[in-house]
Parts: C-alpha cells; structure tokens; sequence
C-alpha cells in the first residue's frame, strides 16, 4: 500500500511558476511509476504527465510540453512536478498517482492516488 500526499499548490498569476511535490509512504517507491493529472470545474480528469520507475521514460500531455518538468528523488520518496508559464487553463485540482513500474497516461492504470492540491492561475 502506497500513500501519497501532494503540496505546493496555490493561487498565481498567469506566467508565474509553481511546483508541486507528492511525497509517497513506503519503502517500494522505486517500483512505481508516478503520474500527475489534473481535474478543473465540470470537466474530466486529464493526463499531465508520468515518469516510468527509473526515471527514464517520460511523457507529457501535449498542452503542457515545454512548459511543465516532472522528477523524482527516490530517495526522498518524492516525485516533483515543475510548472513554468502558467496559464489560467492550467487551473485545476491536481493529483499525483502511482502505479507499478510502467508509466501510463490512462488514469484508470493507477492504483494509488493523492487528495489532490489546487492550482489556480489568475489572468
């Protein structure tokens, strides 16, 4: 059992940067694949972004690409997700999931999720 507690969400102004860390519980870190999704106001949960368990693999949604960063330090049990330039349509609630091994952008794959952090981008 994994469990995951994000921080670093807040209220910015649109070109400003934030950056969100989910800090997970366990000594398995390792094995898991991380993902970052987000959900705002009357619309579906979308893909972020997801680092495979190594690090090596990475993927991001294509409105975020350029603009976003995911990492881990799996050391410190944490994955971290770097936002630059944000924009007021990067407003949401964003979660962090995990998942074994294998990065997914399919919400549905991962089995542990956060309570989520709000991200509000002011024009």
């Amino acid at each position: 059992q994994v469990q995951l507690i994000e921080s670093g969400g807040g209220l910015v102004q649109a070109g400003a940067s934030l950056r969100l860390s989910c800090a997970a519980s366990g000594r398995t870190f390792t094995r898991y694949a991380m993902g970052w999704f987000r959900q705002a106001p009357g619309k579906e949960r979308e893909f972020v972004t997801a680092i495979n368990w190594s690090g090596e693999r990475i993927y991001y949604a294509d409105s975020v690409k350029g603009r976003f960063t995911i990492s881990r330090d799996n050391s410190k049990n944490t994955v971290y997700l770097q936002m630059n330039g944000l924009k007021p349509e990067d407003t949401a609630v964003y979660y962090c999931a995990g998942r074994n091994y294998v990065a997914s952008m399919s919400a549905a794959d991962y089995a542990y999720w956060g309570q989520g952090t709000q991200v509000t981008v002011s024009s």
